[in-house]
């Protein structure tokens, strides 16, 4: 497996592991995460707001919604209160099937990813390009005939045709039960317009993988087409369901360049 890792390329998962603070990346990941925090700054908060909204996704689902399955697509690199452990230390029974296709990751989540005794925590190597093979594995662990969480956190934005983008998203709904929900976070140009597209195109333009499109709000929000958004519907990932206490005291947080929502199947 760990032949498989290019260590002379540039990787999402890795550049965003070093942005949060982890210590899974190689050099060329870290001379790119400088390079576009250099000309982008804003970028450091948009991968630690990325972070935290998917642990207060995860607790709004599992606390409010009773949701205790997950199906995990673009995993990343294992850090702190990933997806299972948030849900579990709420709901011990709760069951997650993590989905990626880096070597890196898959590694990694084997040794990290392990589960409480109540419930299950599966790795599948797969793309999300492929939502019909990573439905039957999943299968294997979940039942669809119960709700189920899609997570799709900073994924979509990685295929980058966008038709196919929703066809994927579309399957991946389609298969769910109603009560099931989906979660994306996007990233987008909406807040810091050019600044963001420029640092995506260095990315691209220095070999980054997988390439990086980003879309604009009303793209995002066709993905939720035919669901019932929760509120506060589409937002900035920071302003999505913020700590009330910190909004108390600090305000509301910084807008930053990755949009996010949860929406329920009817």
């Amino acid at each position: 497996m760990a032949s498989q890792i290019d260590e002379s390329v540039p990787h999402s998962a890795r550049i965003w592991n070093y942005w949060i603070g982890g210590k899974d990346n190689y050099p060329i990941d870290r001379e790119m995460g400088d390079r576009i925090a250099e000309g982008y700054p804003q970028i450091k908060a948009q991968a630690i707001a990325d972070r935290a909204f998917i642990g207060r996704a995860v607790r709004y689902l599992v606390q409010e919604q009773g949701i205790r399955q997950f199906l995990d697509i673009g995993t990343g690199l294992p850090t702190v209160d990933n997806t299972h452990e948030v849900a579990q230390r709420i709901a011990p029974e709760a069951r997650i099937m993590y989905v990626d296709n880096d070597p890196l990751v898959l590694a990694h989540a084997r040794a990290l990813l392990t589960s409480t005794p109540e419930g299950r925590c599966e790795y599948l190597d797969a793309d999300v390009r492929d939502p019909d093979t990573i439905l039957a594995k999943a299968r294997e662990l979940l039942d669809f005939t119960r709700p189920v969480a899609v997570m799709l956190v900073g994924i979509l934005h990685h295929v980058d045709d966008t038709e196919e983008s929703y066809r994927v998203v579309r399957r991946l709904v389609d298969a769910l039960p109603s009560g099931g929900h989906l979660v994306i976070n996007h990233a987008t140009y909406a807040v810091f317009g050019d600044a963001s597209k420029k640092a995506a195109q260095q990315y691209n333009d220095a070999g980054g993988r997988p390439p990086l499109t980003l879309r604009s709000p009303e793209e995002i929000i066709r993905y939720f087409d035919g669901l019932e958004l929760a509120e506060p519907g589409l937002v900035s990932c920071a302003r999505w369901r913020p700590d009330e206490s910190d909004v108390a005291a600090w305000g509301p947080p910084a807008e930053v360049d990755e949009f996010a929502a949860v929406a329920r199947k009817p």
